[in-house]
Formats: C-alpha cells, structure tokens, sequence
C-alpha cells in the first residue's frame, strides 16, 4: 500500500535514532521494510550494515521477503547486500555469544545452548527457598550493572542465594548456555572484553528493532552498552502489547525511549487490520484514539461474547465456527486462543502420557502423531527419548536436532528421526496398539535399529543395558489412545493456540476464551500484563472478535462488557 503521511515522515527521517510508538494493525512491517531500504540508501557507500531484528521467526522471513521486493532495484555490490534481517536473540548469538563469551565463560569450546532435558543437567539444580530447582529456571536481572539471579514464583521475584550464581558459572565452564542465561553471557562479554563491543558497533552502526515493546531487561542492557558505545537504535512497536513481563519486557523501554535527547519520536495511529467496532473496542481498552481505515462491513462482523461451562467448550466452539463459516470467511482464517497453556491443552485434548523414563517420552510422541495431528512435537519428544538414550552425547546436541541447524550433520540426524516419527510401520509403533505389549515390544525392536544406524552413521553410541531403560513400569494393557479425543478444537478443524503464540499475527476471527479475572484485567486496560494480553487477543482480529465468558461470570460482566461494545451472541 502507498504510505500515509505518518508512515511516510518515519520512513523518510534523517540517520539517527527513532521512537516509534504504533497501534495495533498499523502497518509497523510495511513501514520498518521502507525504513531499511531508506536507511540503506542514506548510508550510500559506507562499508557499514544496516541491522533489521525482530522477535519471531515469522517476522524475520516477512522481513526477508519484503526486504528483496522493496530493494531489489538497489545496487548488489554497493547498497542491497548490506543488510542483516534477523531475530534479537540471534543476532546476539552469532555476533558475541558463539564466537567470543567462550573466553568470558571460561570454557574450552564454544557456547552450545541446552534444552533443559539433557541428562547431564540434573547435577546444576539450584538451591532456592523451599526447594531445589532447575537451572533451565534460574532468571536474570541486571541491577546497577551486576547480575541478579531469581525465579519467578506466582509473579514474585525470588532472589535465590549465592549458589545459583556458582551452578551458573560452572555450567558456563562447560560452554551451556539457556536462552536466558545465553544473553546473560551476552551482556557479560561485551562488558569483560571491548574489543568485541566496539567491532560490533564498527560493522553495525545502525539497528532497526521491530516489537520493540518485547525487549526484555537483559536485552535492554545489551542494547545500553552499544548505544553508549555508538550504536544508533532505532525502536518500533506497540507498549500496549508488552506482554512478556516475566521476562522484564513490559513495554518501558518502548514507551521511554524518545526521552533520550538524541532520540526522534513518531507516532502510527491508523489502524488498517480491524473494522471499525473492534477498533472501537481497542480503543476503550487502551485510552487511544487510533483511527480506522477500513469501513464497517455488513452483517456481524465485529465484537461479540458468549457463555460457557467446561462441559459446554465444544458448543462455544460450534457457535463460533458456524458463524465464521456464514460470514464467508475460512475455517484457516480463524484462531481459537487462549492465556495459558493449560487450557489450550484442555481444547486440544492433551493428556499426560502413561509409561515412565524416556518410555514415557515415547508414549507422549504416539499420542501426539496418532491422536492429535501434532507431528512436530511429536518429533521434538521423539528426539528427547532418543539423545537419552545415547551414552554421553555431545554438548548441545539436542538442541541443535530440535533446532534449524546449518551443519549437514545435524540434518541427516533430523530426516533419521523423522523418518522414525512419521513411519508407524518401521519407527514409532501406533498408539493404537496395546501398550505393555505389542506397542512396548515394536518399540524396544525398532529404537534398538535406530540406535544401530545412529551408531553406525554418526558415532553416537547407545547406553548400556538398553532393555532396563526402556521399560514398560506404568504402560496400561490398553492402548495409549484408549479413551482419548483428539480434542474439541481439531474436530472442529480450528487452530488454538495461546495468546503469546499469535501475537504479530492478523487473524480474520478470533475466539478468546477466557477466566472472569482475564476478562476483569482486560476491561481495566492495558496497566498490567493481563490486561495487555486481552489487549493483544483483541486486536489479533480482522473482521470478528468473540470472547468466551464463564457462565458463572456472565451476570456480573454483561453491563461491563456491553458498555465495552461488545454483542451477547443469542442462546
């Protein structure tokens, strides 16, 4: 689309810092794309790169494919080829933390990141107050430049004591790194050696940052230290939508950013996603006054709540997709979501698996393929079950089999385990067969070939005493599918997904289903996290908005919700 006079002052602003504040379905990608060609172009022939970072795979490859379109009558040699569109996370990662925190961490290889279910973890638990957790769990902050470590427990950050930092440091010892402990690192480098700082700022002396309102503290301090050393940062995104305030991404940064005196301040307040009653909606909920661009369409598109009851989810959702289907849109168009993972396991129909140990991963992978249609994560459980079963793995290895990995290596590995995943007849036995026998016997035969063949293939050598380890302690006679749904959202044929999952995404129906206290915080507006997350579930929607309401809430909620804008969808 041609840019609005507000989208055309961003794009067309002098080299320098920006602040630019969006609403939702503002065209914030169509507008950081220009802005990255136009940066390119004011730079000329200057040797230095031009860095485009979001949060989310998705965004990059829009970025990625845009970026080619828009620049594609720009000079290869002088202008086009320097640029770097990519996530924050792994920008990071491939500039300071792969090649240069291994001096910092102390470790005789580079730093490989650890999934959490690598066996060797168990012996750098943390000691905490009550009782001893994961270092998968341990959080970070950065107070007056020093690293806090903590959990965080039902909202409450607790500091834990001396030995988390000991467990941390001796895990970075190994090279191992989580996500979170890898920008720790991170910050740690930058600081410890400065000539990696300022070669950094040197080849990137201009970053855009997309949802800029997810930059998290240990982002934050990253980003502090190159901007101090030179680097112009450039923010675009929405406060309102900071919803990853557990990891200290609250939107502050965002909204405070422009305060800094060589920082310029822009605003995008049309909204080209949403018709104009769940604009309106928007609007109540955030205390904005964006603008719409679209007209109202006939009929009733718009915002809408309905009643339910645990037991009656599945009628919500028969409403729901009979509506999106009379107004013409399709059912790939329409989410189902959801605040919390718990429930959308509930709509899935995901139960804990039978078996124990790695049987247990197993077990959860065939019901996964067999019952619910979800083979990805059935394969990440597959190569959980598998790398436990390898007699001392390498470092990282799981992570970089359940991670896009660019060695051939690792790719053969991955068609091996998919192979096994998808092939019932060769790999994974259906969960359809009786557990503790036929299925627990297909699978002790075949993870045997596959171990032979990883061995012989890779050099990865099976555990010893393999029949011990996969058991069949806790398999019922029954089929692991035996009494299992494949759950009320795929018979319906919708996606459901949790809220953080679909946030960037413009959805042409969303159903929110959601508790009395999620419905209480998003009609306050957008001052806390949850109610940023109602928020963000709905300006998700295009053309129709519906809100699932506890029946045992409904009475007290419809005069708020009705003031809101919203519609009772009739019995």
């Amino acid at each position: 689309m041609t840019p609005s006079p507000q989208q055309q002052a961003v794009i067309a602003a002098p080299l320098g810092p920006l602040a630019v504040i969006a609403c939702a379905g503002s065209g914030k990608t169509a507008t950081a794309i220009e802005r990255l060609v136009a940066m390119r172009c004011l730079l000329g022939a200057n040797r230095g790169r031009v860095a485009l970072l979001s949060f989310s795979n998705g965004a990059v490859d829009t970025f990625r494919k845009g970026y080619e379109t828009l620049a594609s009558g720009l000079s290869l040699t002088g202008i086009r080829s320097r640029v770097d569109i990519d996530t924050l996370d792994a920008f990071i990662t491939s500039h300071i933390l792969r090649p240069h925190a291994y001096r910092t961490m102390g470790a005789p290889r580079a730093a490989f990141l650890v999934t959490g279910h690598e066996p060797f973890l168990s012996g750098f638990n943390c000691s905490a107050a009550n009782f001893p957790i994961a270092i998968t769990q341990v959080k970070v902050g950065i107070v007056d430049g020093d690293a806090v470590f903590y959990r965080d427990f039902q909202g409450n950050r607790e500091v834990l004591n001396g030995h988390a930092a000991n467990q941390v440091a001796r895990l970075g010892r190994t090279g191992g790194y989580t996500h979170e402990l890898g920008r720790y690192w991170c910050y740690r480098t930058l600081r410890e050696q400065p000539h990696v700082l300022s070669a950094l700022v040197r080849r990137y002396p201009h970053v855009l940052i997309d949802e800029a309102q997810d930059i998290g503290s240990l982002h934050q301090a990253i980003l502090d230290l190159l901007i101090a050393a030179g680097m112009q940062v450039s923010l675009i995104g929405d406060p309102n939508q900071g919803i990853y305030e557990f990891a200290g991404a609250d939107g502050a940064f965002l909204r405070n950013y422009d305060q800094r005196k060589e920082v310029t301040a822009f605003g995008l307040t049309t909204n080209y996603r949403s018709v104009p009653p769940i604009l309106d909606l928007a609007n109540f909920l955030s205390g904005r006054n964006d603008v719409p661009h679209r007209a109202k369409l006939p009929g009733h598109h718009g915002v809408h709540f309905k009643g339910y009851t645990d037991q009656s989810l599945a009628t919500l959702l028969d409403a729901f997709r009979g509506e999106v289907e009379n107004q013409g849109m399709q059912l790939k168009d329409a989410v189902v979501v959801c605040r919390g993972r718990a429930q959308v396991d509930q709509l899935a129909g995901l139960t804990d698996p039978a078996g124990q140990g790695v049987v247990k991963v197993f077990a959860e992978a065939a019901v996964l393929r067999d019952v619910h249609g979800r083979f990805l994560e059935a394969f990440m459980a597959v190569a959980r079950g598998v790398i436990q079963l390898l007699n001392a793995p390498p470092p990282g290895l799981l992570a970089q089999v359940c991670h896009p990995a660019h060695v051939r290596e690792m790719r053969e590995l991955k068609r091996c385990l998919w192979s096994f995943t998808r092939n019932a007849d060769t790999g994974l036995p259906l969960a359809s067969l009786p557990a503790d026998s036929d299925w627990h016997r297909e699978l002790l035969a075949r993870v045997r070939q596959l171990l032979a063949k990883i061995q012989q293939d890779f050099g990865y050598a099976p555990v010893d005493n393999l029949g011990r380890k996969v058991a069949r302690t806790g398999l019922p006679a029954a089929p692991l599918s035996a009494g299992l749904a494949p759950g009320a959202a795929r018979q319906h044929r919708l996606r459901v997904e949790t809220v953080h999952q679909v946030k960037g995404e413009s959805i042409d129906a969303v159903l929110y289903v959601a508790t009395a206290a999620q419905i209480k915080s998003m009609l306050a507006g957008v001052h806390d996290e949850l109610g940023r997350i109602g928020y963000v579930a709905a300006t998700r929607a295009r053309n129709l908005l519906w809100l699932g309401v506890p029946d045992s809430a409904l009475k007290k909620l419809r005069p708020v919700l009705i003031k809101a804008g919203f519609l009772e969808v009739p019995p």
